[in-house]
């Protein structure tokens, strides 16, 4: 592929991988079909991808269950050194993955080479992973025998990603499962999927067998992805994107009983006390919801704030958000981007008509960008009601909706008046209220006086609806393994 001289200058790249990547090798696809890759900044065309069929992927499928018994025999050793290996070549890469990510997805620059370092860090955390498997050794109650368990890899996992955070939510499912010892197929979201095709490319140069890792995009995603789960061959699924396709998925997954971890759709409360320290509520309330421009399942999507503090609260997250430059995200002086593309801008301008419908009111923002590209300036609600749309549904961009409480058991009421829980956050002065609360509010992760909680060496995941299992941690390698019990007597 070759980019316009503009684009090249901002990515330091005239060339990129932009077919499937199968059993080691780049390939057209069956169909010799194209997928347009767009730049959320101006709405051009900047790529075109191969389009994967069901045969293709069938292919990718044979690949990842040929290449399987040789990596799952591998030493462990050998396979962290790979995998460290991979987190090397994506520092060394960073600015050049960060230009790209920034260029098919639209975030800022700063946001760009914050996700690849961030991305990077599952190779480095499963490096040393892969070493650690350990089993367990015990004796049964009777006195009968040993109860010896092991944790072997579970198989071929496909592996389905969104756009949102092209290179992480990647790293994330695949840095665990290669040092589980399995093989993967990856689908990434055809918005993005020149990040992934970039990333396939420094797995090999890191040592990763043919067959090990394989990648495909395709429009056809449903009957491409039921036609995977529907073979014998796959016994994993990992899935990151809406709760309404995840929902789908597990229907598919269930007809072979395919082991899944999902991780869904959030509706995260920001939780502020009259007690808190305005100055760091602030600094994280930025962070929570301007983080990739708010197109992020952590995101804060609801800010329940005490009375007493509401008023100064709003009016200084209105200041911060309101100064923020808007831009194309690969130039330096953006702070934020575009959303992914026309769809996204329509949905959150409803959003927000319908909250000021509903009695809501502007503090800054509120109305779509007229200029090329897929724009909606950082905004601000105070007042907005509790049963409004942007309440009830994950907002995905940057639209704070704030709404008063006046007590500790009406704001864990609200946080958890959701089918979702995927994180929440919580800022007091009080650590026994902090920590009360964090423990009340039903979430698989809480972010106490803080305006971000993801690591990889903390366990990723939430509750409800939000998801099943958890990513990153010792817990993240585990989702690929199957647990075996021998017993026996000596």
């Amino acid at each position: 592929m070759t980019l316009s001289p503009d684009i090249a200058s901002q990515l330091d790249l005239v060339a990129l991988p932009t077919d499937l990547y199968i059993g080691g090798k780049w390939m057209p696809g069956a169909a010799g079909q194209r997928i347009d890759v767009f730049d959320p900044s101006t709405g051009t065309a900047i790529a075109a991808v191969a389009d994967a069929s069901i045969e293709d992927a069938m292919a990718a499928v044979a690949a990842a269950h040929a290449a399987g018994p040789g990596w799952a025999a591998t030493a462990p050793r050998q396979r962290s050194e790979i995998l460290r290996r991979c987190f090397e070549l994506m520092i060394e890469n960073k600015d050049m993955l960060a230009r790209l990510i920034s260029l098919e997805n639209g975030k800022s620059l700063t946001d760009a080479q914050g996700e690849v370092t961030y991305a990077a860090e599952f190779f480095r955390w499963f490096a040393e992973e892969a070493v650690r498997l350990n089993g367990d050794l015990s004796t049964a109650p009777s006195g009968a025998n040993r109860i010896l368990v092991q944790h072997q890899p579970i198989g071929v996992a496909v592996l389905v990603t969104p756009w949102n955070f092209p290179a992480a939510m990647a790293t994330r499912k695949i840095a665990p499962a290669l040092a589980a010892g399995c093989t993967v197929v990856l689908k990434p979201a055809t918005e993005t999927p020149l990040t992934a095709y970039a990333l396939a490319a420094l797995y090999a140069e890191a040592g990763v067998p043919d067959g090990v890792v394989n990648v495909l995009t395709t429009r056809k995603s449903g009957p491409v992805v039921s036609a995977m789960l529907h073979d014998p061959r796959i016994r994993k699924l990992s899935f990151t994107g809406s709760t309404e396709v995840g929902r789908r998925l597990l229907h598919e997954a269930a007809d072979t009983v395919i082991s899944c971890s999902m991780e869904l759709g959030g509706n995260a409360p920001f939780i502020v006390f009259d007690d808190a320290d305005l100055d760091a509520a602030i600094d994280g309330a930025m962070i929570a919801k301007m983080r990739n421009g708010g197109e992020a399942c952590t995101a804060a999507n609801r800010f329940l704030v005490q009375s007493g503090i509401a008023p100064e609260f709003s009016r200084r997250l209105a200041e911060r958000m309101g100064a923020l430059k808007v831009g194309p995200g690969y130039e330096a002086s953006t702070q934020c981007g575009p959303l992914i593309n026309q769809d996204a801008v329509e949905r959150i301008e409803g959003l927000v008509s319908e909250a000021t419908q509903r009695g809501a009111t502007v503090l800054t923002g509120g109305k779509r960008l007229e200029r090329d590209g897929f724009y909606f300036p950082p905004t601000v609600l105070s007042g907005v009601p509790t049963d409004a749309a942007m309440s009830r549904e994950e907002i995905f961009g940057p639209v704070a909706a704030i709404t008063t409480f006046e007590t500790e058991q009406e704001a864990i009421a609200a946080a958890n008046d959701t089918e979702y829980g995927l994180i929440s956050y919580v800022y007091t002065s009080d650590l026994g209220r902090g920590l009360r609360v964090s423990e009340k509010v039903d979430s698989g992760m809480v972010g106490l006086n803080r305006g971000v909680v993801s690591d990889p060496a903390a366990p990723f995941g939430g509750t409800k609806q939000s998801g099943l299992g958890r990513e990153g941690a010792h817990h993240g390698i585990l989702e690929f393994c199957e647990t075996k019990y021998i017993a026996v007597s000596w």
